[in-house]
């Protein structure tokens, strides 16, 4: 049996911004910036639709493991390796 990659990360996350984006890697934890509000779950839906968007995955393929009301999440990503992760830019 073959197991699929899974890659954790640790995001801080900053709601309600004029626009989403990513401010950047540093101490293991990734910063973002997602425009939605922190309301009935609008800005997690916002951030895995925007991950999903850069790392290239389905929504499906992303999970807020830990953190669902917190600004600091841990989130698994399936079927990427850590270094797929690394290359899409998205831990600089």
């Amino acid at each position: 049996m073959v197991e699929e990659a899974q890659t954790i990360i640790v995001v801080r996350v900053q709601p309600n911004a004029g626009q989403n984006q990513v401010l950047g890697f540093k101490d293991g934890v990734l910063s973002l910036r997602i425009a939605a509000p922190p309301v009935k779950g609008k800005a997690n839906q916002e951030l895995i639709k925007f991950l999903s968007d850069i790392l290239g995955v389905s929504k499906s393929n992303l999970t807020i493991e830990k953190g669902i009301t917190a600004k600091r999440k841990v989130i698994a990503i399936r079927g990427l390796t850590q270094d797929q992760v690394m290359r899409s830019g998205l831990m600089k």
